[in-house]
């Protein structure tokens, strides 16, 4: 297998831990941002949940078994790629809450496979997800922290290397943050949060503590480092292709690496359209295990894109 295609992840010219290095100018953040840990991580937030705001979305989704080879990511067996609809308005209290639904095009024997997602700003309530399973005919909640009952799904997007928790927003007061420094990461001037999980938070989540690169012009995160419990690095998120789209800075290609499987995951955006009319009755269980009702939905949908 030759090396993955630029079009879905960075050529790696040095060996894999060399491409996490930022050269460390100050400890100091705040003296040059005037914001604290907390304020920066609340305005990456809120710059997140901005690509959430009534969108359409068509996403193509690559998993494979990588290795290096002369310094270069590449696919050892072949990649499986899915291309994946999805549609997400933001709701509750100011706008904070977001409910998506995401249904598989492709591959042909997947198609109609979806999901179906509500994301709580509030600490006291717990997200929900459920997947409706077309082979089955059977809709089933999907386990969104580590010790979830044997009812639940795996917390995998499809499959792939991105868990339910990697794609959360808010819940700001269930972490820790702190500025481990600052520095240029690809050109830009970047802060390092380290975020840590509150005891009460940590019980539901995979991760120890987690270290996100921000960019902070434009507070998209270029980079994030995930640990286990033990403090052992166990996934990295690179995001690439940084374009503003209807005056919203986002990523359209956010690449996902599992270090303890050796798999990653891509997710590149192909198309994205805002301000689109999504009718709450859509993002509901219904639209998962209902076919016509569905596709009567999602033709609406893509009559409205530009």
């Amino acid at each position: 297998m030759g090396p993955l295609s630029s079009k879905y992840i960075y050529s790696l010219a040095t060996p894999i831990l060399l491409v996490f290095v930022l050269i460390i100018t100050s400890i100091d953040v705040n003296a040059k941002t005037n914001l604290s840990a907390r304020e920066i991580a609340e305005l990456a937030d809120e710059s997140r949940r901005k690509t959430t705001d009534s969108a359409f979305t068509k996403i193509i989704l690559t998993t494979c078994k990588y290795g290096i080879s002369s310094g270069k990511l590449k696919c050892a067996k072949k990649a499986r790629i899915k291309v994946v609809e999805s549609a997400q308005v933001n709701t509750g209290l100011n706008n904070k809450d977001v409910k998506s639904i995401a249904i598989i095009l492709e591959p042909a024997n997947e198609r109609g496979i979806g999901m179906l997602s509500f994301t709580y700003d509030d600490s006291d309530r717990d997200n929900e997800t459920w997947i409706y399973l077309s082979a089955l005919g059977k809709v089933k909640r999907m386990s969104t922290s580590s010790n979830d009952d044997e009812e639940t799904e795996s917390a995998s997007l499809f499959g792939t290397e991105i868990t339910i928790e990697d794609q959360e927003t808010g819940k700001l007061d269930d972490y820790s943050y702190k500025i481990l420094g600052e520095g240029k990461f690809r050109g830009r001037s970047v802060a390092i949060i380290e975020s840590t999980p509150k005891p009460h938070r940590l019980n539901k989540s995979r991760y120890g503590k987690t270290r996100s690169w921000i960019d902070l012009d434009r507070f998209i995160t270029l980079k994030m480092q995930m640990f286990d419990k033990n403090k052992k690095p166990i996934k990295q998120l690179d995001a690439g292709k940084v374009e503003k789209i209807n005056d919203i800075w986002m990523s359209r290609s956010l690449t996902f690496m599992n270090l303890v499987t050796q798999r990653l995951t891509n997710m590149k955006i192909e198309a994205i359209n805002f301000n689109i009319n999504i009718e709450p009755s859509f993002l509901t269980q219904r639209a998962l295990t209902d076919q016509a009702f569905r596709e009567k939905y999602l033709i609406d949908l893509r009559g409205q894109t530009k």
